[in-house]
């Protein structure tokens, strides 16, 4: 270390110009330390603190990405009246279509007579309770028998020419004894309920059946392939919608090159069917979900799936979509998010610093902007861009003039100055949305549809070969496209998985598609 201290010049004009070079290398330091101290605040939150971004009332779920669930009871408050008002719970009753089993708990007939004048008691009500009973999955072995023919008169040398016999029935897998029904459980059971391979091995066990993870592996590509057709259509479908929204997230494949692959997520439509909707508009818009695995981030990979293209893709700020023939809309809830990481960062045992209330007036801002959404929830295409144009617009403009201010004053390496940059970069992208009804604010509902897949793969953690990452992308499609259109994933597998191989070559397989399947 050299502390040997240089004597000063003599030299006025020389002497303000080190000042000024002290104060800016100072402000410099200063907002390095700010910014590595922002920095460790988020990665302190991101590790110990709560994930929800919604501490800001009236935006509800659409900013809780996190996996993290409030807990809350099922019941419905009731007021009951004895003296004073007082919250009585309400249990929810149990599904009317359940089979039911009557059991009377009677008293003996003896004591079906008064105690007072050995009258014949009658009966004057009764009441009623259920208890929901759980059967275990029954296994069953399915003996199939194909009797053979010939003709005794054609014998000769007891060889028969004339030998009949039925078809064997078409399956998934021919010669495997997996039927339909197991299949939709294992595939469900994955990918649904995210319950890896070798766990449904060890429920197989229970029953004293040896099946073993690499069959049911081998069993799920198969099963890909099959239907893999059905993807192709839905794919087909869904670069018909005039706007599709994307999504993206990592995942680690063995038998890949690279350390870190992706799977990538298009969706269209809706979380869950509009049932108050007419027939004609809900065929109009469906409800697809597609699962596309690749060994990287390279923009190319959404150009090659959205090949040609050309309507709304609403996504985050990744570059990589600008490959796309598609117009990009960007993600408020985005743009909150990084002004909710600056407010974050700058709160040290919950009192606001320097600096915090501009984030809150950013979210404030977002806020209302998030109000007029909900206001608009369920409207037709035509009365939200109404609604939009005569209420968001001018919030929007308001909102860009406190931007564009306000970067000038805020250093650009913290938190709220990346916050700012962000928005003011996507800022063509970001009001997009108010150019048409069919657009959304957010990007939400593509991340909604890619938690499921997040989800799964904290319990399996990686694919061992790019066909069995494959093999998942296919099959967490039908799996989800099949939940957003308010079916149960196994029955409508179960059904598909038993008319597929029927097909013939030259038939479509439109009317397999699930919204078809629901109209059922």
């Amino acid at each position: 270390m050299n502390d040997k201290i240089h004597p000063l010049p003599d030299d006025t004009k020389t002497l303000q110009d080190m000042v000024l070079a002290l104060q800016s290398q100072v402000e410099s330091l200063q907002d390095e330390k700010q910014h590595l101290i922002e920095q460790f605040r988020l990665a302190q939150q991101k590790q110990f603190g709560a994930s929800s971004e919604g501490h800001h009332p009236g935006q509800g779920e659409l900013f809780n990405e996190a996996e993290a669930e409030v807990e809350q009871l099922d019941v419905e408050p009731v007021q009951e009246t004895i003296g004073y008002t007082r919250s009585k719970p309400k249990r929810k009753p149990l599904p009317k279509d359940l089979p039911r089993e009557v059991v009377v708990v009677d008293i003996a007939d003896e004591d079906k007579v008064c105690a007072c004048c050995n009258g014949e008691l009658h009966k004057i009500g009764e009441d009623k309770n259920e208890k929901l009973e759980f059967i275990p999955a029954k296994v069953t072995v399915i003996e199939t028998i194909r009797p053979k023919y010939a003709c005794r008169a054609c014998e000769k040398d007891g060889i028969s020419n004339t030998i009949k016999q039925a078809s064997v029935p078409a399956s998934i897998i021919p010669k495997g004894y997996a039927t339909s029904s197991l299949l939709s459980q294992i595939i469900t059971s994955k990918y649904q309920y995210g319950l890896p391979l070798y766990r449904q091995e060890a429920m197989f066990k229970q029953y004293g059946i040896e099946l073993s993870r690499k069959t049911m592996a081998d069993w799920m590509i198969k099963s890909q392939l099959a239907l893999q057709i059905l993807y192709e259509r839905m794919r087909e479908i869904l670069l018909q919608q005039s706007v599709i929204q994307a999504d993206e997230t990592t995942l680690k494949v063995i038998g890949e090159e690279k350390t870190t692959c992706y799977m990538w997520l298009y969706c269209c439509g809706t979380d869950s069917p509009n049932n108050n909707l007419p027939d004609a508009v809900c065929s109009l818009m469906p409800n697809i979900v597609l699962y596309d695995y690749q060994a990287s981030r390279s923009g190319q990979c959404a150009a090659d799936f959205l090949d040609g293209y050309s309507g709304y893709l609403q996504v985050d700020g990744y570059q990589g979509y600008a490959k796309t023939q598609a117009t990009l809309v960007a993600c408020m809830a985005h743009a909150r998010r990084k002004f909710v990481e600056a407010d974050t960062a700058h709160r040290v045992a919950g009192r606001p610093m320097s600096k915090t209330g501009k984030a809150n007036m950013a979210l404030n801002h977002i806020q209302k902007l998030y109000r007029i959404e909900t206001k608009i929830k369920g409207k037709t295409a035509e009365e939200k861009y109404r609604i939009r144009q005569a209420e968001a617009l001018p919030l929007l403009i308001q909102f860009k003039e406190w931007l564009d201010k306000s970067v000038l004053h805020v250093p650009p390496k913290t938190a709220l100055g990346k916050a700012l940059a962000y928005s003011i970069n996507q800022w063509p992208k970001l009001i997009r949305y108010i150019e048409d009804g069919n657009l959304n604010i957010d990007n939400n509902r593509a991340e909604r549809a890619i938690k499921p897949f997040v989800i799964g793969r904290k319990n399996w953690l990686f694919s061992n070969t790019p066909n069995g990452a494959k093999a998942s992308a296919t099959l967490y499609s039908i799996i989800e496209t099949v939940k957003a259109n308010g079916l149960v994933p196994y029955d409508y597998l179960n059904y598909l998985l038993s008319e597929i191989p029927t097909l013939q070559p030259e038939q479509s397989i439109d009317h397999l598609l699930p919204w078809e399947f629901a109209k059922r």
